[in-house]
Order: structure tokens, then sequence, then C-alpha cells
């Protein structure tokens, strides 16, 4: 499928091969569509899903600094993926957060979830609601994490997702980030950011989260400032480990190269 680009200034389009199966760039304050690719196409989101687990917590105003403990139930039983979070770590409600959006840890999400008043299915149904009142009538939720393939949605309803989620302070703040580190018993861990380009000098970055599970791909979002300009960007089922980097790279050239690095 081709890209539909939206000129800044009247000059022909650029040959942009993007590696991600759908995309979408919106000029934050505009809401106008700098490129397209299959952006309404509904799909697996994979830990992209953590975003809105975020705002549901948030929105509940629980005590950030009550403890949680990782548990067994924590555990991935359905992909079996690997965490740096022991069971038995204990650790405030709010670095448990921090954790889940920074290195997109499934443990602690889920215990997010888990220890949300009325559980886990309590707070899936919240987050259901959420996507409702955003207006994401084909968005759906099965778990926080999103391990599950049945949370999907499409570039254009996590464009709105962004939206919502730039207006916490803290989501802004956890994602962007580029480490963080626990106490587990005697030992120090390190996360680092899932998101290398957090790290990056010649990246200014608002907000970000990763994602992968198999039938999801590789999937990236991103508020970021681009020839001075605010711009989400959203990158869904890229094939290879590091394309969706080379997409939002590529695509930082691209909208450089029309307007100018400055605008």
């Amino acid at each position: 499928m081709g890209i539909t680009v939206l000129q800044a200034a009247p000059r022909p389009p650029a040959k942009l091969l993007l590696k991600s199966a759908s995309a979408l760039v919106l000029d934050q304050a505009t809401g106008q569509a700098l490129l397209e690719k299959q952006a309404g196409a509904v799909q697996p989101i994979a830990s992209l899903t953590k975003l809105m687990t975020a705002m549901v917590l948030l929105d509940a105003h629980l005590d950030p600094q009550e403890i949680l403990t990782i548990t067994n139930d924590d555990k991935d039983i359905l992909r079996h993926s690997k965490s740096r979070l022991p069971v038995g770590t204990r650790l405030p409600r709010e670095q448990a957060l921090l954790l889940a959006l920074l290195a997109s840890e499934n443990r602690a999400a889920h215990a997010l979830g888990r220890t949300f008043p009325g559980g886990l299915a309590t707070f899936v149904q919240a987050m259901n609601a959420k996507a409702r009142e955003l207006g994401l009538e084909e968005t759906k939720f099965e778990d926080p994490s999103g391990l599950s393939a049945g949370n999907v949605a499409s570039a254009h309803d996590l464009a709105r997702i962004m939206e919502a989620a730039y207006r916490y302070p803290e989501i802004r703040d956890f994602t962007t980030r580029p480490e963080t580190s626990i106490q587990a018993g005697r030992r120090s861990i390190q996360f680092p950011n899932t998101n290398a380009l957090v790290r990056s000098p010649r990246w200014t970055i608002g907000l970000s989260k990763t994602g992968y599970i198999e039938e999801a791909g590789r999937c990236l979002v991103m508020q970021a400032m681009l020839a001075n300009r605010p711009v989400l960007i959203i990158l869904l089922d890229s094939w290879g480990k590091y394309s969706r980097l080379g997409d939002a790279n590529r695509i930082k050239q691209w909208l450089e190269a029309r307007v100018g690095p400055k605008g």
C-alpha cells in the first residue's frame, strides 16, 4: 500500500519508504495529517496498551506510595516472556507505573491492574470505558500489559490516546526518562527506556511508548518536536527489530527536508 503524504509546502512529494505496515504523522497543533499509511487498520497494539493503563490508574487517584508486591499471579503465562522484576519485589505503586511505562515491564503493569479496587476485571472494564469516553469505537482491551492480541486499535485511534495521555505530566515524564533503577533486596536493577531515541541528542521527545508481540510486530508511538512543530508519530507492525527506529529517523529527515529543521 502506498503512503498518503500531505505536503507542508507546495513541492513534489519525496519518496518516503517506511517499513512499518501502518503509520501516521500528525501536526499536534493543527491536527493535520502529514503522512498516512493504512492508518485506519485495526490491529494488535502490544505494550502501547500501557498508555491506557497509566491513564486509568492516574484517573483513580490511588495512593502513589502504597507498596505493591509482585506475585506469581503477575507472571506472563500467555507468552512466557522474561522479566527482570523478581517475584517478591516490593515497590511503591508510582514506581510500578514508572517501570511499566519506561521499561515496558509486564509484571509491573499486571500488578497495577491486579491491585486496582475491584481487581483485574474491573480495571480492564475501566480501560474500555476510557476508550469509549475518548470516542474510540474500534479500540478494545483485554489486559493491562498488552500481552493479549485482543488489545487492538488503529493508528488514528492511537493518536487520540496519545493526545489524551499527553495531558498527564506523569506519563510525559515517565515515558521519556532514559533509564531508572530499583532496589531488589541487596541488588540494584537497572532498567533502560525501551525507546533508544529518548537518549539521542538529535531528538526532543515529549511522550514515548514501544510495543511488541508477534501479532503486533514492532510498534512505536512518540510525541516529538520536528521542524519546530509538535508532531505525533505512530508506527505499527514494523517487521525488523530496529526498523521502527529507522522509520522514525526517516520521517524526521523527510519532514525537516520539506520545511527546514527550524520551520
